[in-house]
């Protein structure tokens, strides 16, 4: 089985760190995204939708981290713990729950926050207006707040006392704007005490691996889209995103 990843992105994080931590086997195929690697013809031929995590299965190419994540659950089903993606109707459902709400909340906020504090001042080569900043934080930590008060309440994890694939994919989105410099973590200790969990769970030193890149964003990104033209061919976009 190949990944075809780039550890920048969040998605690709969550898949990597499940197979690892439940010991899958796998070839780890390093897509570059701020070098453009998606774009390239032979990526293009594995996926027309350019983006990671791709996995492939032999001749079986599948798109999309959840859909990822979940087939290899059910291929994997008789070797991987049930906690991670629990038999029991009820707390399958609330897995599914939170794997569904992230999408255009927790993920939606935290990737806008990143981008913002991240790319946004070397793509438009200005700092980020004050109100947009603010409004872009404002809706983080209402989705933080929806984490900690709809599905974490006072469990140890999402879906009681071990750790799911719904922490995983949750705390790698959290990651993304800590990794711009940003403690989301402070003044949540029912928050900051489940991260110390969910890494337990996984094992620090997987998931320092993990999210060593991400963490050295600010020094990394800068020095790969050096080329004037690879940034002007994103400013479209930004505007777009952020007018």
């Amino acid at each position: 089985m190949e990944l075809y990843l780039d550890l920048h992105s969040q998605p690709c994080r969550s898949v990597f760190l499940f197979a690892k931590a439940v010991g899958i086997p796998f070839e780890f195929k390093h897509v570059d995204l701020a070098a453009g690697h998606q774009y390239s013809e032979e990526f293009g031929k594995l996926s027309i939708v350019r983006k990671v995590p791709v996995m492939k299965d032999g001749g079986f190419v599948l798109t999309e981290s959840v859909a990822i994540l979940k087939y290899l659950l059910q291929k994997h089903s008789s070797s991987v713990a049930d906690h991670w993606y629990p038999a029991d109707l009820q707390q399958r459902a609330r897995v599914n729950e939170y794997l569904s709400w992230q999408h255009m909340n927790l993920r939606a906020q935290g990737s806008k926050v990143f981008l913002l504090r991240a790319l946004f001042p070397l793509i438009m080569g200005s700092e980020v207006p004050k109100d947009k900043m603010d409004a872009a934080v404002e809706d983080l930590n209402q989705s933080l707040q929806m984490l900690e008060e709809k599905f974490l309440q006072n469990r140890p994890f999402i879906v009681g006392d071990k750790i799911s694939v719904a922490d995983l994919v949750a705390v790698v989105e959290i990651m993304q704007p800590v990794a711009t410099g940003l403690d989301v973590f402070e003044g949540r200790p029912k928050l900051t005490a489940w991260r110390e969990r969910v890494k337990k769970a996984l094992g620090e030193k997987l998931f320092d691996e993990a999210h060593e890149v991400i963490m050295a964003v600010s020094s990394s990104l800068p020095q790969k889209m050096q080329s004037s033209s690879e940034l002007e061919m994103l400013k479209p976009k930004f505007r777009k995103i952020f007018s």
